[in-house]
């Protein structure tokens, strides 16, 4: 992950919006310091697209204080849409012609010269790995060449801060992988990404900050292990074979759940290092031997669902054997 500055490159106070008489975005706060990669979460409908056309100017909002690249969204909305870049989950590629001719077009629509449009086209279609398929019809691209070639048409401006919403929606694992990696070079670059996604592992991947959004409101907001420690229940599970090694181990270990039936031992951790050196340590000063020990930690799905859940549904435990 990146390390975060102080510079705020977005920078969102009690933003409000309805449609109607629905209330989606209920008076929220962000802050996105330059160069990071922050990460908006939310169940389907939380106002996470909402967010991402306000702040890219496509909607207005009914109240807040909202800048973006230092430029004030009401009073210079012209200013922010020159430093930003929008990636939606739909892609804007025009299939009917080639990906160079996109390309191309993308750099009329940014009035840059003719032989300068074709020099920043050659150079982002070879970034993009797309080089070989420039004269082909974008039809033809696969999922993944299509998101690619949407997001060099994003780069041709130069935007220092790019909205991506949900990019990886629909791509196979690999073409998510690499689209990872290109918007980890992006960052590197000191580019900003605003990034909304379905995936939770995505976020967890690539965000230095996350922020989860539910019923209008962010339900909480912190750095992936920050988000981690809210939820309770990370615990070390020991299995035995010997019933009286089992017995054993629950007389002597504390606060220890017992599961009689399978011979299993839960003992609350937070699983690190040193807590599971401690129990090991101990297991073998009182020549006791676990036939198996796996490891829970909360992961982000355990936090998205304790959040955005429906109250009294349990988490069902990630668990790694070692």
């Amino acid at each position: 992950m990146t390390t975060t500055t102080d510079a705020s490159a977005i920078a969102a106070t009690g933003l409000r919006k309805s449609f109607g008489d629905k209330l989606v975005l209920d008076g929220i706060d962000l802050h996105v310091p330059t160069g990071t990669i922050f990460s908006l979460l939310g169940p389907n409908g939380a106002g996470k697209t909402t967010a991402v056309k306000i702040l890219s100017t496509l909607i207005t909002a009914d109240a807040g204080t909202l800048r973006v690249g230092g430029h004030d969204l009401t009073t210079d909305p012209q200013a922010v849409r020159a430093a930003i870049g929008v990636t939606g989950q739909f892609s804007a590629v025009d299939g009917l012609i080639t990906g160079e001719e996109n390309m191309l077009l993308m750099a009329d629509l940014h009035h840059l010269p003719r032989r300068e449009g074709r020099r920043v086209a050659a150079g982002l279609l070879e970034r993009f790995d797309l080089t070989d398929a420039a004269k082909k019809p974008a039809s033809t691209y696969s999922g993944g060449m299509k998101r690619r070639l949407d997001l060099a048409m994003t780069l041709v401006g130069s935007p220092r801060i790019i909205f991506l919403d949900e990019p990886t929606t629909g791509l196979d694992p690999r073409s998510r992988h690499n689209m990872w990696q290109i918007i980890r070079e992006l960052v590197s670059d000191g580019v900003t990404v605003f990034l909304t996604t379905q995936y939770l592992e995505e976020a967890d991947e690539l965000a230095d900050r996350i922020a989860v959004l539910h019923d209008g409101r962010i339900a909480a907001e912190g750095s992936a292990g920050e988000l981690k420690r809210l939820v309770p229940g990370g615990h070390v599970r020991l299995r035995f074979t010997d019933p009286a090694a089992y017995r054993s181990a629950a007389s002597a270990l504390r606060e220890v759940t017992r599961d009689d039936e399978a011979l299993a031992l839960q003992i609350p951790s937070g699983g690190s290092q040193r807590e599971l050196r401690s129990i090991l340590d101990w297991l073998d000063s009182a020549g006791i031997e676990a036939d198996e020990l796996t490891v829970h930690t909360p992961d982000l799905d355990d936090v998205f669902f304790a959040l955005t859940g429906p109250a009294g549904v349990p988490n069902q435990p990630k668990e790694t054997t070692r």
